[in-house]
């Protein structure tokens, strides 16, 4: 094999690599979506039975905020993984669903978890 075809392939992988999520990103993503179903939790309860003081209402703009600031950070995450998943597949010609030649059962699959912490589909 020639430098400049090793080079080549080398680089294939190292951007393939680079495009997709790292493990502390995904633990990331995790964590977000607990914080932002323990966000709804507080502010649910806080509408509910907080009195209606200006602090009161003051905290819950800040949770508001944070919890938009999580879900923003969240969707960008999930077009990232999205958009590693398609450039894979058209790298290697496949479809996720497609492991080792093997066509992967429906119950094999993982489930796709919606900002509220419940399966999708």
């Amino acid at each position: 094999m020639n430098s400049a075809l090793l080079h080549q392939v080398v680089g294939i992988i190292e951007s393939e690599v680079r495009s997709r999520p790292s493990a502390m990103e995904f633990e990331m993503a995790y964590q977000a979506r607990v914080a932002i179903d323990r966000i709804r939790f507080a502010i649910r309860h806080t509408e509910q039975l907080g009195p209606r003081t200006e602090q009161i209402r003051e905290a819950s703009f800040q949770l508001l905020d944070a919890l938009h600031r999580l879900e923003t950070a969240d969707r960008k995450f999930q077009e990232r993984s999205r958009s590693a998943s398609e450039s894979s597949r058209a790298v290697t010609g496949r479809s996720p669903e497609v492991s080792n030649g093997h066509q992967r059962k429906s119950s094999d699959a993982h489930p796709v978890i919606d900002s509220v912490g419940k399966a999708k589909g």
